[in-house]
Formats: structure tokens, C-alpha cells, sequence
């Protein structure tokens, strides 16, 4: 079997896709954020209590090769976005894995686990996977495999609103892969530190945190996570009204997000750079900026992005006073979210819109 892990610390909605190792470990660390903002929170259920549940196929006859087959198996479904047949795969490999005594198996078997039960919004679930893959990690002293699952917990923790213990878990990671002088699992551990403390209110430690990183993925030759963790410091900056600090971060992070055709650090960066020019009233610049966003969307033919760059028109518009002009984007954007079926979106920009055409009045 192939290890895989998938990594904390990234807040911007992106798409999770199933990788292997053969992927830059940074590729994993943008998964679970993305996932962390899908609404909706299932109650757990003991992974225990799934392994003892009836199987159609004795689980007596299954020997390790069909355990094996089984987890790619899974992989397939996942990739299928077929969750539930691909979790039921992983859940039986993993009851032979226990038989067998196999802890490496158990322990990649947990971290399938966990993507499929986040990809499904089971955050309970997936935080009781993490929990025993850090389990076993600690048992068979994997420190590798520790760091990256207390960066995963943290990251869940941070979902809950438990900024602090969060940062706590972090701070753990960062000891263990500081101690074993392992590079990429200390920058990932300070970004995530970064993001607990900004979470905190603390945006000078945020900031610190941030720029120790950027060093450390820029050495692992990392550049989804260094444009990762430049957006992150972009957004410290801005909260902390640095507007130079702000636009130098998230101008960084562009260059390279294009660079290496990183889709959601580009957009990412670029709605930073907006919301950046358009605070001190550089519309010139921030139209150019929008520009940019909305012909990457129509290029990628992506509604959302498309969606939410009319939003973006339209709130600078209604910014500089422009009502009738921002109606007209707000007006394109509700088109978009009635094509997309987002009723909910669709009423929110109807509400809007009458509040628009109140101030034309």
C-alpha cells in the first residue's frame, strides 16, 4: 500500500482530490480546508462500532492481498465521489488489518478514512480516524506520521471554534518535527500556528509565524504552500490594516500561484489584492485586479468564481457610490446562482438588489 496524508491549514474553498505519495506533500495541505467550511456536521460514530457490523462477504475469507485490493477499491470510489461505498471498502480492509496486526496498514487505512468521513462533512468521525492513525503513530514511533496528524486534529480543532487548543496541537507538531529536524513538517506546523494565533486575535505573533514559515517551503521547493502561506500572511496583514505589508503579500503569492498554475491561491490572492486596493481607493488598480478574476473564471468555465466575481463588481461599484452600475453586477450574479440552482444565494442577492435600488432613489 501506499502511504497518504493529507494536511491542515488551509481556509480557502478548494476541491479535495484522492492523491498518493508520489504527490509534493504540499498538494495534500490545501485538501482539508477547503472541507472544513462545507456546512453541516454529522453526529459521530465509533469507528469500533462500524468494524463489528454484519459483512455480506466473510471477512474470515479475505486475506491480506484482497485488504489490499480493497483499499485501492476505495480509492476508486473515492475518486468517484462514490463516499459511502468507499468507506464501507476501507472500513472492512481495516478489520483485517486488525486481525492481522498490522499497524502500518491500520495506519494508512486511517487516513483514507478520515479524508472520505471529511469529504462527507462527518467531522467527528474523521477526527476519531485521526486519532487512532496519531495513536499508532505514536506506538510504532512514526514521527513523521505524528506531525502530520496533530496538524490534521489542529485543524479540526480550529473548525470547532478551540482556537487555543488548537494552537496548542500545533505547537506539539512543530516540537516533533523540530526535534527531527524535519523541514516540511516544521513549516506546515508554523503556518498552522500562524492560523490558530490569527484566530486568537493575534495578529503580530500570526504574522511572525507566517514569515518563519515561508523560508522552510520555500527550502522543500513547496510552492502551493508557500503561495499558501503568503495568502495567509496577506490576510494577517489586512486584518491588522498593513496595507503595504498586505499587498506585497498577496502580490507575491500571485506571481507564483501563476507560475505554477495554482488555480486557488491565484483567486485567492487576487481577492486579497482587491479587497486591499479598493480599502485605500485605488479603483484603477482594483479594476484591473477584477479583471483578471472574472477572465479566469469564464476561462475555467467555473459559474461560482464567476458568480463571485459579479459580487466583487458590484460591492466596489457600490463602494464608490456607483448604485446603478452595482445593481446591474448583482443583478448578473443572481442569473448565475438561479443557473446554479443556489436558491439561497438567489434570495440574498434579491434582498440586495431591492437594497440598491432603495439608495437610487
Amino acid at each position: 500500500m501506499k502511504q497518504c496524508h493529507f494536511f491542515a491549514g488551509d481556509w480557502i474553498l478548494h476541491r479535495i482530490t484522492f492523491v498518493s505519495k508520489s504527490l509534493h506533500l504540499s498538494q495534500l495541505y490545501l485538501l482539508l480546508s477547503v472541507l472544513l467550511l462545507t456546512p453541516g456536521m454529522a453526529k459521530a460514530t465509533d469507528i469500533t462500532e462500524q468494524l463489528h457490523r454484519p459483512s455480506a462477504k466473510s471477512i474470515v475469507q479475505i486475506d491480506r492481498d484482497e485488504a489490499d485490493n480493497l483499499v485501492s477499491q476505495g480509492k476508486q470510489q473515492y475518486d468517484s465521489r462514490d463516499m459511502n461505498q468507499a468507506l464501507k471498502s476501507w472500513l472492512t480492509a481495516l478489520e483485517v488489518y486488525h486481525r492481522l496486526g498490522d499497524f502500518r496498514a491500520q495506519g494508512q487505512t486511517y487516513d483514507y478514512l478520515s479524508q472520505g468521513y471529511i469529504k462527507l462533512g462527518r467531522y467527528r468521525e474523521a477526527e476519531d480516524a485521526m486519532r487512532r492513525r496519531l495513536a499508532i503513530a505514536r506506538d510504532t514511533q512514526d514521527f513523521q506520521a505524528q506531525i502530520f496528524s496533530l496538524n490534521n486534529i489542529g485543524t479540526l480543532l480550529l473548525q470547532y471554534g478551540e482556537s487555543a487548543s488548537a494552537y496548542k496541537t500545533f505547537t506539539d507538531a512543530w516540537e516533533i518535527a523540530n526535534h527531527v529536524k524535519n523541514t516540511e513538517g516544521q513549516g506546515i506546523s508554523l503556518n498552522n500556528l500562524g492560523l490558530a494565533s490569527a484566530r486568537l486575535g493575534d495578529y503580530k505573533r500570526a504574522i511572525q509565524f507566517y514569515e518563519s514559515a515561508i523560508p522552510l517551503r520555500q527550502q522543500v521547493r513547496d510552492a502551493i504552500g508557500e503561495a499558501n502561506t503568503l495568502n495567509n500572511l496577506g490576510d494577517a496583514y489586512l486584518a491588522a490594516r498593513n496595507y503595504a505589508g498586505t499587498i506585497g503579500s498577496y502580490g507575491l503569492a500571485l506571481r507564483i500561484a501563476k507560475i505554477n498554475g495554482d488555480r486557488p491561491n491565484q483567486v485567492r490572492a487576487l481577492d486579497g489584492l482587491i479587497t486591499a486596493h479598493s480599502s485605500v481607493k485605488r479603483y484603477e488598480r482594483t479594476f484591473e485586479l477584477l479583471e483578471q478574476r472574472l477572465a479566469l473564471a469564464k476561462n475555467s468555465q467555473n459559474l461560482l468564481e464567476e458568480l463571485q466575481s459579479f459580487q466583487s463588481y458590484a460591492k466596489v461599484y457600490e463602494q464608490m457610490g456607483n448604485y446603478s452600475t452595482a445593481s446591474n453586477f448583482y443583478e448578473r450574479a443572481m442569473i448565475l446562482a438561479r443557473s446554479l440552482a443556489d436558491s439561497q444565494q438567489e434570495i440574498l442577492l434579491q434582498d440586495k438588489i431591492i437594497q440598491i435600488r432603495q439608495k437610487v432613489k
